[in-house]
C-alpha cells in the first residue's frame, strides 16, 4: 500500500516565511505611500528609449527612425554657405509631425524647442510642413529660431505614424551658437497609440510618471528590508540625468 506523500516541515517553514517576508514587503510599500502595482517589471514598459551620442556638423544630415522598423522618420539637415548656417528638421513619412512654436524664424512657426518634463501630446500644435530649428544669416541678420543662441538639453516634440498609427515621443538635443553643431543624446516613444510621453522619460509603465522620486528610492530601501538579508539585490532603473558633454 502506498503512504500518501506530505510535504516536509521544512518546506511548510519556508512557504510561510517566503509568504511573511512578502507581506511585510506589501506593508513597506504602503509605508511609502506607494502601491507594489505600480512596479511593473521592464517588460511592461511602454517608453522605448534610445541612447545616443551623435554629432551633426554643418553640410551633414542625422536622419532618426524612432521604433527601429528600417523607415525614416525625420532627418536634422544642417546647411552651411558663406556666413550662413540653417539648422532644420523635416518629417519624412505621411502623417508625421512636429510641436511648432511661435519664432522669428523665416517664415515665423518654428520648430519647438521644449524644456523636460513637458507632457507632449497635449497642449501642443503638430505640423508636417515645419522645419526651422535655427537660423544665421550673416553678421547682420543674427541667429533666429528657438534652438539659436546656444542650447543645451532641449527636446524635439514628435508624432509618427506606426503601421498607420498615431504615437508621441521625443529628441533631445544639444545645439552650439552657429555655425551650428548639434549632438544627439538620446529619443524615445510611447507604445500605446495617441498617448502623450513626458520629455525626458526614459522608461517605466504608464503611471510611473506619478511617483516621486524620493518615494521610489524609500520604496526601494524598505523592500531589500522587509524581504530579508538574503534578498537579490533589486536594481531601480533610473532616468539618465547627466548633462550632454560641450562643444
Amino acid at each position: 500500500m502506498k503512504l500518501a506523500s506530505h510535504p516536509s516541515k521544512k518546506s511548510a517553514n519556508l512557504s510561510g516565511a517566503l509568504d511573511h517576508r512578502l507581506k511585510l514587503y506589501s506593508l513597506a510599500a504602503s509605508a511609502a505611500g506607494v502601491s507594489v502595482l505600480a512596479l511593473a517589471s521592464p517588460s511592461q514598459a511602454r517608453i522605448v528609449f534610445t541612447p545616443a551620442h551623435i554629432k551633426l556638423t554643418p553640410n551633414h544630415k542625422l536622419t532618426l527612425d524612432m521604433n527601429h522598423d528600417g523607415i525614416k522618420d525625420f532627418e536634422l539637415v544642417d546647411t552651411a554657405a558663406g556666413s550662413s548656417d540653417f539648422l532644420e528638421v523635416n518629417a519624412l513619412q505621411g502623417g508625421n509631425a512636429l510641436a511648432q512654436a511661435k519664432t522669428d524664424c523665416n517664415p515665423s512657426v518654428g520648430v519647438a524647442a521644449l524644456n523636460a518634463g513637458v507632457l507632449i501630446g497635449k497642449g501642443q500644435t503638430f505640423s508636417n510642413r515645419l522645419y526651422c530649428m535655427a537660423q544665421y544669416i550673416g553678421a547682420d541678420g543674427g541667429s533666429l529660431g528657438s534652438w539659436a543662441g546656444g542650447v543645451k538639453n532641449r527636446f524635439l516634440g514628435l508624432q509618427f505614424m506606426i503601421e498607420g498609427k498615431k504615437h508621441f515621443g521625443w529628441a533631445r538635443l544639444s545645439v552650439s551658437t552657429a555655425p551650428y553643431q548639434v549632438l544627439l543624446t538620446g529619443y524615445a516613444y510611447e507604445t500605446k497609440v495617441n498617448k502623450p510621453i513626458i520629455a525626458g522619460k526614459t522608461d517605466g509603465p504608464e503611471d510611473t510618471s506619478a511617483i516621486p522620486a524620493a518615494a521610489d528610492e524609500q520604496l526601494g530601501t524598505l523592500g531589500l528590508l522587509a524581504m530579508g538579508s538574503s534578498a537579490p539585490s533589486i536594481w531601480l532603473l533610473k532616468e539618465e540625468t547627466d548633462s550632454a558633454a560641450a562643444f
